[in-house]
């Protein structure tokens, strides 16, 4: 199978089309809510006479109780869940600079506290998308960001740090010279976690409510012994040279057998309380409560009916176990049961459960139990009990090693450049010096890699299971060489309307591209409003730029009958009252049944909204058309500002009656403007010298607004209560949470659960409900097209050289590492059993469009473009997917006029050749 000249490739966003959790979580609306993670209870641990033991406060996940969706319960897709935080995303020091000429640097802040940076100029994934890769190591933690290449300005480490945060420094940062760092360094990045996993099983009969009952069961039923088998395999501890958990693996003093897996390149060890050594003389069985007291995820197996007395966490006198898997087994349907503890401060992790929480295939009970603890494990390090823990580890890690470091401060070991540019080839002068140096340090940074990678440690996210299972993200074809420079776009049925330097264009997938108006009318910013039979459009720049509102429907006339191309002198009685010179326009999206729309002309707002009609609303269609629809808006009032606005977002209120809200970014900060009244209020201050707005992204958590603010690298969620008084209440709460993107964003996107970072060369995918990483995707020249429903956007598609290899062959003898473009582009087009085994030929020079859809496809093997039978499949999921929320507050303009990214001549060990596309995604 060949696949045509610069073939395109989108996503699709599988996962929201199918009965999963990720429909619980993305709600029509943009809607979520925490409650799919559980709620928090007081248990209560009695003994036989009613005494209180113990008790503990625990988050207690037990499946959804939706009692509105009409899906058959307990199903669950393998879609929904992911490794959050995966190493081989996070680990960065190991994955791009070991083995890998780089420059390290050590350095102190102002407030004397020692720190290390290091800078290295790597590609993505053999992608052919340079960058510079930055960590900097601090007492606090690490932090590290993406910078882009240029060929024609290099980059400062002062710029670097900058970029940081860090701009004052009690002594500036010197180059580290000796290759020896690399050892160090790689310590430093291991106090993140252990790559590998240590959990404890524990069987507990029916009716047993005590620990030392738990703990004294010599031996365990058949249907348990079927639970272990599906863990993993029994394995002789004696002689074991894998990941032992803390075991005996020479004297048998922690017992014979053990079971042991590996799962996506992490080495699990469980701690089964029947293999563990068993002494009737002593009660509390304290060999057996050493180690699975000291697992920070315990299982436990419980045996009897679900009506019997249930298993509670303050059964078990452990301190340092925070989450406990209940595991029940019903014989009836041979299914097994799920429910999760986790101890208060554990922050919230995924998978959620569905609901029930009942698997009826046990391959898919198993990928679940296995994600979810190793995610449950990873978020306990973020409890305070051990991240202070690991913050003085860490301190007293790098003051170690800067109190090694200083007697050879004035030596040649470190250098007196403080501010070098990072430079990708080393001085004239010192060639020879310095290529000896150089390969002295590449030599000894691969044998480090390969011992690290020998003793099972290095991260790594090859599937052992499910290699080319389908993702949510995965990309699907829309529209092949497109030659068109894209501005602006928005989703109209199937099709994609788009303003482009030729015209308005609408485009559908293996149809002719027709033209909708001409290139005299410039349309910067646009909504297809279905429902309402409403096309709004921002059209010109500058003080000639107007607000336009067609009828839709009117439009769709002109394209059946084929009437003349309508141009900008056509469109004056489309014009808005009143805004002229507008910069930046937004409307609701959520809850009310009122269109609103603001429209920002310098640093004034102007309020507009559809005049009312009983016969039309959000879900209904007027039954008398005007044949302007200008006459049904009215000018409502105009707010000033005290500067320009760059971000704009509607917040709709509970009540909709003088409490809806307007989020403004501008300066350093984001304020919230009651619409109302004009009232501004501070919602966050921003205290960095440069400030990047990329978004503010309205969400509403069990029916209360809340805001995701991004800008420069961070996006930070805070929760806005009703207007109390006349003001909201938006003080700090325990809900807001604030992560970091790796590269800044020029665009921010939510498709629940999932929230997407648009660069110039990636798409970064966390979760919502705690912004953790669970996919990084290489797309080199990306341009973000249109995301209000279905996503597209603009990209260059790698088209790798041929490959006849099988896709088990392909895992069997490939470096343990997540695909790259190639790969997921090979995935994409594949059927359900495994890759494409036919060669991808080169090619060259050609543009694509790609459409990303969130409802599922199938496509066919070897298929290259959407067939009518994908569209059929499409078409099916239309009226669930129909209002879906994904929102973005980027800037159109600044979109259309980002620079290109810059070629970069490098030795590759994958020879790739790209072709520009335009990706949409769903």
């Amino acid at each position: 199978m060949e696949l045509s000249s610069a073939e395109a490739v989108s996503t699709r966003f599988l996962g929201l089309t199918q009965r999963s959790v990720s429909e619980d979580l993305g709600c029509r609306r943009g809607e979520f809510s925490r409650k799919h993670y559980g709620s928090v209870e007081l248990l209560i641990s009695s003994d036989a006479d009613g005494a209180i033991q113990r008790a503990g406060r625990f988050r207690v996940e037990n499946g959804s109780s939706d009692e509105n969706t009409g899906y058959t319960p307990g199903t669950w897709h393998r879609t929904d869940v992911h490794l959050e935080n995966p190493e081989y995303y996070t680990r960065w020091y190991f994955k791009y600079f070991l083995g890998k000429v780089h420059q390290n640097y050590i350095g102190t802040d102002s407030e004397k506290n020692p720190f290390f940076l290091s800078v290295v100029l790597s590609d993505q994934n053999n992608q052919r998308v340079p960058q510079y890769h930055s960590i900097l190591w601090r007492k606090t933690g690490t932090q590290k960001i993406c910078l882009p290449y240029s060929p024609t300005k290099t980059l400062s480490v002062k710029s670097i740090l900058s970029a940081m945060s860090l701009e004052k420094f009690e002594k500036g940062p010197r180059e580290i010279f000796h290759p020896d760092i690399q050892k160090d360094l790689l310590v430093l990045e291991e106090q993140e976690g252990s790559v590998n996993f240590k959990f404890g099983v524990l069987y507990a009969k029916d009716g047993q409510l005590t620990d030392d009952e738990m703990f004294s069961n010599e031996t365990g039923s058949e249907s348990f012994q079927r639970f272990l088998h599906l863990l993993g395999d029994t394995i002789t501890l004696k002689g074991w040279t894998g990941y032992r958990g803390g075991l005996d693996t020479k004297n048998d003093t922690t017992g014979t057998f053990s079971i042991y897996t590996v799962y996506q390149g992490h080495e699990i060890m469980f701690h089964v309380s029947t293999m563990l050594p068993y002494s009737r003389e002593n009660k509390q069985q304290v060999e057996r409560k050493r180690h699975i007291g000291n697992d920070i995820v315990t299982i436990v197996f419980q045996e009897g009916e679900e009506t019997a007395p249930a298993f509670k966490p303050s059964m078990i006198r452990s301190h340092f176990t925070h989450i406990f898997a209940l595991v029940r087994y019903n014989k009836q349907n041979d299914s097994y049961r799920l429910k999760i503890f986790s101890e208060e401060s554990v922050p919230l992790f995924g998978p959620p459960l569905p609901s029930p929480p009942v698997f009826t295939n046990h391959q898919e009970f198993r990928d679940f139990v296995l994600v979810k603890l190793i995610n449950g494990e990873k978020a306990t390090l973020e409890t305070p009990t051990f991240s202070q823990k690991r913050q003085r580890t860490l301190d007293m890690l790098i003051r170690s090693l800067y109190q090694d470091l200083m007697p050879d401060l004035h030596k040649n070991m470190l250098n007196r450049r403080s501010f070098s540019d990072v430079l990708p080839d080393s001085p004239k002068s010192t060639r020879k010096k310095e290529e000896a140096r150089q390969a002295e340090f590449v030599r000894l940074g691969q044998a480090l890699k390969l011992k690290t990678g020998v003793k099972g440690d290095a991260p790594t996210t090859l599937a052992t299971t499910s290699f080319c299972k389908k993702e949510p993200w995965e990309s699907q074809s829309f529209c092949s060489n497109f030659p068109h420079e894209v501005v602006c776009a928005d989703s109209w049925g199937q099709s994609l309307l788009v303003s482009t330097d030729a015209g308005i264009l609408l485009i559908d997938d293996g149809q002719t591209t027709v033209q909708v108006f001409d290139k005299t009318l410039q349309i910067k910013q646009m909504h297809v409003l279905e429902a309402l039979d409403y096309l709004i459009a921002r059209t010109d720049k500058g003080k000639d730029s107007r607000l336009l509102v067609f009828r839709l429907s009117s439009v769709q006339k002109d394209i059946e009958t084929k009437q003349v191309i309508r141009s900008k002198y056509d469109c004056r009685e489309n014009k808005l009252e009143r805004t002229k010179g507008c910069h930046l326009y937004a409307i609701n999206t959520h809850h009310s049944s009122e269109l609103r729309i603001v429209v920002a002309i310098r640093n004034k707002l102007l309020l507009i909204t559809k005049k009312y009609n009983p016969c039309n609303s959000l879900t209904g269609s007027s039954l008398s058309l005007s044949e302007s629809p200008v006459e049904e808006f009215q000018y409502i009032r105009e707010i000033c500002l005290s500067d320009p606005p760059v971000v704009m977002t509607l917040v709709d209120g509970p009540t909709g009656d003088s409490d809806n809200m307007i989020c403004v970014a501008y300066r350093h900060q984001f304020d919230l403007v009651n619409e109302s009244t004009g009232e501004s209020y501070r919602l966050h201050h921003i205290e960095a010298n440069k400030v990047n707005f990329v978004a503010a992204i309205d969400v509403y958590e069990d029916g209360e607004a809340g805001l995701l603010l991004c800008y420069n690298y961070v996006c930070q969620y805070r929760k806005v209560y009703p207007f109390n008084g006349g003001s909201p209440l938006i003080q700090p709460s325990a809900y807001d949470f604030h992560f970091s993107w790796n590269q800044v964003p020029y665009a921010v996107v939510c498709a629940f659960p999932y929230i997407l970072a648009f660069t110039t060369d990636s798409i970064e995918i966390r979760l919502v409900v705690n912004g953790n990483l669970v996919h990084t995707a290489v797309v080199p020249e990306l341009q973000l097209v249109a995301s209000r429903s279905d996503i597209y956007f603009k990209a260059t598609a790698a088209v790798s050289g041929s490959s006849h290899s099988s896709s088990k062959e392909m895992s069997s003898r490939s470096s343990p590492q997540t695909p790259t473009a190639y790969d997921m582009l090979e995935c994409s087009l594949s059927s359900s059993e495994g890759l494409l085994d036919e060669p991808i030929p080169k090619t060259e020079g050609a543009q694509k469009q790609k459409k990303v859809s969130r409802r599922q496809s199938d496509p066919k093997q070897g298929a290259v473009r959407s067939t009518s039978s994908d569209r059929i499949i499409s078409a099916s999921f239309e009226s669930y997917s129909e209002g879906r929320h994904l929102s973005t507050s980027s800037d159109p303009d600044s979109v259309a006029n980002r620079e290109e990214s810059s070629p970069f001549s490098y030795p590759f060990h994958l020879t790739s050749l790209y072709d520009e596309d335009i990706i949409d995604l769903k």
